[in-house]
């Protein structure tokens, strides 16, 4: 197979295991690097003091992988209805609200497998072994402007990759490969005047237009942020007890949103979905543990839920 042969099989491939979106990009530097430097040097990143590590990888994954020529960008779409019961509880102030992506089994364990196996069958089609890392949300690499390059979508007014098929809530995941495949064409921006995702926000995370404040995001807050969180934005967490979905769920391109085909994202609880606030502060540090294992919840320490529980139920009157 020639290059360009090479490329479509291994989307097809992509395409096979389970991902809707894949596009291939040069592994070079990243299109907003200046825009990273002034975020954190803004300090925007909040306590998350990880992100200033790595830099020269953020900005070019291959002054950390010298012999990647091309990368793999896939999408996996994540949306589900909450199940019935999670729907009665919505609106209800005894229960809080948990992210969609975080609902089922942890999504680094999925796409790993899922790209694995993609990566088996790809060396069985070239006839050998190829020089390749996987990267699922935990290296020191931004993964949307490689979605960017590869054309899996465009980068959002609330800094989320966006594809006109499948909206917002889809995951990704990156291949770094040692053979040269032909990159794919970027997609064009087609937010146009749209503001509904900058006007949703609770806490006002959004400066300007494709610009996020980490440090007032509710994912920020009740995920990544270790100690208590002031006033004002303790109250305004809208009764979201991990992570949040609001500039999402008001997006014009997720309101034709199909579900998910990846059974392992369907959550097994009621409490993975709207978890009640009470149980939530009576629970030991073992029993959220126990709760979250093997899940994308487990990230919030046990003490973190108990806060984000407090903080809702106060926001409620309660």
């Amino acid at each position: 197979m020639n290059p360009q042969q090479q490329a479509e099989q291994l989307k097809q491939i992509a395409r096979a295991v389970g991902f809707e979106m894949a596009g291939i990009c040069r592994p070079g530097p990243i299109e907003h690097s200046a825009y990273f430097d002034k975020w954190l040097a803004e300090g925007r990143a909040g306590t998350m003091e990880y992100m200033h590590n790595h830099p020269a990888s953020r900005r070019d994954p291959t002054s950390w992988l010298p012999w990647a020529n091309s990368a793999l960008v896939v999408g996996l779409n994540y949306f589900q209805h909450a199940p019935p019961e999670a729907r009665e509880q919505e609106g209800d102030a005894r229960y809080g609200r948990v992210a969609c992506y975080a609902w089922g089994e942890d999504y680094h364990r999925v796409l790993r497998d899922k790209l694995g196996d993609a990566m088996t069958q790809f060396e069985s089609a070239l006839g050998r072994e190829i020089q390749h890392r996987i990267c699922v949300d935990t290296a020191a690499v931004i993964e949307r402007e490689l979605a960017l390059a590869a054309g899996i979508g465009w980068i959002g007014k609330n800094t989320l990759v966006l594809n006109p098929h499948w909206g917002s809530f889809f995951f990704l995941g990156v291949v770094f490969l040692e053979v040269d495949l032909p990159p794919d064409e970027p997609m064009t921006d087609h937010c146009g005047s749209c503001t509904r995702c900058l006007d949703a926000c609770p806490t006002d995370a959004f400066p300007a237009a494709y610009e996020m404040d980490a440090a007032r995001c509710i994912s920020y807050l009740t995920i990544e942020h270790r100690s208590e969180i002031e006033s004002p934005l303790d109250h305004q967490l809208n009764g979201w007890v991990f992570g949040c979905d609001d500039c999402q769920t008001v997006c014009p391109f997720n309101h034709w949103q199909r579900e998910t085909q990846e059974s392992r994202f369907a959550p097994t609880d009621v409490d993975h979905v709207t978890p009640e606030l009470d149980r939530l502060l009576d629970r030991t540090d073992a029993e959220i543990r126990s709760m979250n294992k093997g899940r994308a919840t487990s990230r919030a320490k046990p003490e973190m839920w108990r806060r984000n529980a407090r903080l809702v139920k106060e926001s409620s009157g309660d």
